[in-house]
């Protein structure tokens, strides 16, 4: 069994769809599990779906939902020169249930309500996906994540039940007829709601996936080459990492490297499942290999985080940061979800970096204010070399303020100002 994983930008329109398929009939080799995430941008689209929803504006909500419908049979329709409407009956079911929740009125939490309605776009494109290949003569079994991923109720961060998932997964694949199509990203509860998995947790979904069915390995259909040292967006000359510990892999990931979700190495390495990352552009061409290995990589990888807060805490009475007070800060952002890129402390101070997100910051820093003086910076960027050196360090400050810096034997982050 091998498992691969198509990101949004992957199936954006239906030239796309046609390239899955054209991928899918010739590189596969034997049993095949495809893991296909919402079309496009239609995650961020059916956010703002929720947002109207929950804020219980109705004719706003419909409104949304009707692009991104409109979006969907615009696919579908350029699809049905070789594939039928019949075949796409399943995607108006799912636009028919998605409808009459929005007409409802909301009572849930919003990562509740959220958890709803986003994952309705990995069910949408998996059901396109599964219609296209069945009408070009590809067997292809659609199959239901929802029923499949049991996690717990944490909403838009569901954590897996791994016994139940991994016997409702090896359930359906001894059934299962043909290539396997299923979504990322989602979940459900033991008592039927559905949850997500965190924001970009396809890649999640496919090792989760690869490592029920001991999968001989996992393909990241991406639109870059592979694994890249630099964001294309940020350096012009960018190197190819050909091969990669799955130390050095999750190092990259968990400090923000975007190719790949944190999570998706765990399950990987603890089977000693390859992964892949590969261009769905180019398909002929090898990407990067993630693997069990002994050589670390001998060029300086860089990942860059903007729209970053520097929050400093100070106790009111003048005491040591120790273990209470610590308890007290981490317990804090636990609760607000909020996720720490940095943290440094002195005797009476204590820093983080985080992303400055305006659904969760305001409030945490409020919370924070019972117990703590607060300072903050805003507007920051967090800059981590894997394999640093002195020149890369000076390369990446030019025309920067640097707020703090902090290295480890083989890794260095720093937080810096735009001077620009």
């Amino acid at each position: 069994m091998n498992v691969y994983k198509f990101g949004g930008a992957s199936v954006k329109n239906a030239d796309g769809v046609r390239n899955l398929a054209k991928i899918v009939q010739t590189q596969a080799n034997g049993d095949l599990l495809i893991v296909v995430s919402a079309m496009g941008k239609t995650t961020n689209a059916l956010e703002e779906v929720t947002r109207a929803c929950h804020q219980q504006q109705p004719a706003e909500a419909y409104s949304r939902w009707q692009t991104v419908r409109q979006y969907h049979e615009a696919i579908m329709n350029e699809l049905s020169d070789q594939s039928p409407v019949p075949a796409f009956a399943p995607v108006f079911a799912t636009f028919s249930q998605l409808e009459r929740y929005l007409q409802q009125t909301p009572d849930e939490s919003y990562d509740c309500v959220y958890d709803q309605i986003v994952s309705v776009g990995e069910i949408i494109s998996t059901q396109i996906v599964a219609a296209y290949l069945n009408s070009t003569g590809i067997r292809a079994h659609w199959a239901d994540a929802r029923q499949l991923v049991r996690t717990d109720n944490t909403f838009r961060e569901g954590k897996v039940d791994w016994d139940v998932t991994c016997r409702q997964i090896q359930q359906m694949a001894q059934s299962a007829d043909g290539i396997i199509v299923t979504q990322g990203f989602i979940g459900q509860t033991p008592d039927g709601y559905t949850t997500t998995l965190g924001r970009e947790g396809s890649d999640y979904t496919a090792a989760i996936f690869a490592f029920c069915l001991n999968a001989d390995s996992v393909t990241i259909w991406k639109d870059v080459p592979g694994v890249l040292n630099a964001d294309p967006k940020w350096f012009d000359e960018t190197v190819l990492l050909e091969r990669l510990t799955y130390q050095d892999a999750i190092e990259l990931a968990y400090y923000g490297a975007t190719v790949i979700h944190p999570k998706t190495i765990k399950p990987l390495q603890n089977k000693d499942i390859a992964l892949y990352v590969r261009s769905f552009l180019q398909p002929q061409q090898p990407g990067t290999e993630i693997c069990n290995n002994e050589h670390h990589l001998d060029i300086p990888s860089f990942i860059f985080k903007i729209n970053q807060i520097l929050i400093s805490l100070h106790p009111y009475d003048f005491s040591f940061i120790a273990e209470d007070n610590l308890s007290r800060i981490f317990g804090r952002f636990a609760e607000a979800g909020v996720k720490i890129n940095l943290m440094q402390n002195t005797a009476i101070s204590f820093s983080v970096v985080v992303d400055n997100n305006p659904d969760k910051i305001p409030a945490l820093l409020e919370r924070l204010k019972q117990d703590f003086r607060i300072t903050y910076n805003d507007g920051l960027e967090l800059i981590t070399i894997r394999y640093y050196n002195q020149r890369t360090i000076d390369r990446v400050c030019i025309n920067k303020k640097l707020l703090l810096e902090q290295k480890s034997r083989y890794t260095v982050q720093l937080v810096v100002k735009d001077l620009g």
